[in-house]
């Protein structure tokens, strides 16, 4: 069980009342750039959100907001990774998949994973485009606040502790079916919400639809690649259009660099750990973290921003 002191609580919301208000963008250094890097990597893969960490970290370190521009070159740096560390294997889906398609063999393991990549990811791109369509300033929307990323967080701490309970944890990577990718599918345009966390969400629905740990996540990864990089493509549009920020070249890349690697790193280590461990070191970390912005928000100490 973890003990949240008062004295801990209020010492971290000082800190981020302290920084509430300061741009880190125009001054960032390249140290700052590397471990903002370093805290997408771990996060973006991890199931613990990588928009709410990005940015609440650098706010409570006291450096302010890194910037838009800056967070969308670290995205990047995870979509690098991941179709680094998965080049095989989609490889191998896709030589199998037009195999198959050509052959009409249908009843494939590669076909029916193939298939269920590209149905799960029309969910997220059909809300994210009803969001843009329906919502033109959601950037700036009360789901993206700070105090909805924490309940967001907590919300979705609850939800994995109960499938981690009710979750049988029976089927392998070759039971999976359409059905899968299409559930997976829709509980990865949940994570349009900040603080959702889209390897938190697609992990959770795959524990209650009884697929074993480590094939929740390897699945979940798999089915995040469409997603995050059409996202990426978005935001480097973006990205070209804009001024960077004022962000120099050395911290974004120093940034890029580091959310690489320890993107690469975050995906090789959940993968192994669940292959022997629970999910709950991640349900109380979330618990932890939502309860403890509410609590500065509360208190007067953190801007609900």
């Amino acid at each position: 069980m973890l003990t949240l002191t008062a004295d801990w609580l209020s010492a971290v919301g000082l800190l981020l009342a302290q920084a509430e208000s300061t741009a880190l963008k125009d001054n960032m250094s390249l140290m700052q750039a590397i471990l903002i890097g370093i805290v997408q990597g771990l996060t973006e893969f991890l199931p613990i959100s990588s928009t709410a960490h990005v940015k609440v970290v650098p706010v409570a370190l006291g450096w302010g907001d890194p910037g838009v521009a800056f967070t969308a070159v670290i995205q990047l740096g995870s979509i690098a990774a991941i179709l680094w560390y998965f080049w095989t294997d989609l490889k191998q889906v896709t030589t199998q998949m037009v195999q198959a398609t050509r052959q009409r063999k249908f009843a494939s393991v590669d076909f029916r994973l193939g298939l269920g990549i590209l149905l799960g990811t029309l969910p997220i791109v059909v809300a994210g485009l009803l969001i843009k369509a329906l919502i033109p300033d959601f950037d700036n929307s009360p789901l993206r606040s700070t105090a909805a990323i924490a309940m967001a967080s907590i919300v979705m701490a609850l939800l994995l502790a109960v499938a981690e309970v009710w979750g049988r944890r029976r089927r392998g990577f070759d039971a999976l079916d359409l059905k899968d990718g299409i559930g997976m599918g829709f509980a990865q345009a949940l994570a349009l919400i900040p603080g959702v966390s889209r390897s938190g969400s697609t992990l959770t629905a795959g524990l209650f639809m009884g697929l074993e740990r480590a094939t929740a996540a390897r699945f979940s990864f798999l089915m995040g690649i469409p997603a995050i990089t059409l996202a990426g493509l978005v935001e480097l549009h973006s990205l070209l259009t804009s001024d960077m920020g004022g962000v120099s070249w050395g911290p974004l890349l120093g940034g890029l660099l580091a959310a690489v690697v320890s993107s690469y790193g975050a995906i090789y280590w959940l993968i192994r750990f669940l292959q022997r461990h629970t999910t709950w070191v991640f349900v109380w970390y979330r618990l932890a973290f939502g309860v403890v912005i509410l609590v500065a928000i509360a208190s007067g100490q953190l801007q609900n921003s």
